[in-house]
């Protein structure tokens, strides 16, 4: 079983990152303030304006080590890597794959149920753990969204096209979000959330949500590439330019392991706070800089959380399921598996 290896983000304005030897260097101010071996190391997330230096740049590519720019508040903006992994016979099935619905819908199939399943289980991990200590009414529309969810789940088993599941996508998205704010257990409106928004983020949590999902997208990414498959074309989501259509496939079923459940934690253990975000001008939010280091903590630790793959039946850590759907995603298009075995969270 492959190991987790390290992320490295650099979240200080202006860093420098460059190569002495076998190792990553960060600087700041001329001054060294961090130093990791390259072998250690799975990616390079910077944010801001960091800089690197051509050398690492290079180090980096040949090690098969991404090293991916964002904005501070997570977008993407640009990767470095290498050239491109795997074989292109395996790249071409990809592709004749996704232009043969009959050969697609049974992908997203697989996808959609484990989202919708997923959701559900942290909606099943709410009543669980607040059922019965909260109000009748709380409790029952949880249930009733839970119920809902069960429905669509079942729904996506006999839809026979691709357009009907992402129907039942939207569905489950919208039952999902819908009580999402009341899994939210801090007092006041500091936390409060109504919709989904992005780009920008209108509120606080929406804000929390995609900073995370940006960091998983990093990772799904990453992950696709090592296992030689293109991120850029999907089967969930079409094909749209600069969208990389199959790393937000493969986010899908992982949003609610990784990402939602750990907004939640940041909020109800209150590891966050209202002041540790920027209400803008325009209206959006951001993270401050102290606040989206300490997100990104939390998020390596879990990462490292681990639990048994219901594929493989061994126990990994969290940070490498992307990698392992990814792997089995692959040995499927390649024919070694007669379907794509998504992730079911448990």
């Amino acid at each position: 079983m492959r190991k987790l290896r390290n992320t490295i983000y650099v979240t200080r304005e202006h860093a420098w990152l460059r190569k002495d030897g076998a190792n990553l260097v960060v600087e700041s101010d001329g001054a060294e303030i961090g130093r990791v071996p390259l072998h250690l190391l799975e990616g390079v997330v910077s944010f801001g304006r960091a800089g690197a230096s051509p050398a690492l740049m290079a180090a980096c590519a040949e090690a098969g080590i991404g090293l991916s720019h964002l904005d501070p508040n997570g977008r993407f903006l640009a990767r470095i890597e290498g050239p491109r992994s795997g074989n292109v016979l395996l790249r071409r099935r990809q592709y004749r794959t996704a232009d043969d619905p009959a050969a697609t819908v049974p992908i997203v199939r697989a996808i959609v149920t484990a989202k919708v399943a997923n959701q559900r289980a942290v909606i099943r991990r709410a009543l669980r753990d607040h059922g019965d200590t909260s109000a009748d009414a709380w409790r029952g529309g949880m249930e009733t969204v839970e119920r809902r969810l069960t429905d669509v789940g079942r729904r996506c088993l006999v839809t026979l096209d691709t357009a009907g599941l992402r129907g039942l996508e939207g569905e489950a998205a919208l039952a999902y979000f819908g009580v999402f704010g009341a899994l939210v257990r801090v007092d006041g409106d500091a936390f409060a959330f109504t919709v989904r928004s992005r780009r920008p983020p209108l509120d606080r949590m929406n804000a929390l949500l995609s900073f995370l999902y940006a960091m998983l997208g990093h990772d799904c990414r990453s992950a696709l590439e090592t296992h030689g498959l293109d991120p850029q074309v999907g089967f969930l989501h079409a094909d749209k330019p600069g969208r990389a259509s199959l790393a937000q496939d493969l986010m899908e079923e992982l949003r609610p392991v990784l990402a939602d459940r750990l907004a939640l934690s940041l909020v109800n253990r209150r590891q966050l706070a209202s002041g540790d975000f920027v209400v803008e001008g325009t209206g959006a939010v951001r993270l401050t800089d102290d606040a989206r280091k300490r997100v990104l903590t939390a998020w390596q630790e879990r990462k490292r959380e681990e639990l048994r793959h219901p594929f493989f039946g061994e126990t990994v850590p969290l940070g490498l399921v992307a990698s392992l759907q990814a792997q089995l995603l692959a040995r499927h298009l390649r024919g070694d598996l007669d379907g794509y075995p998504a992730f079911f969270w448990k």
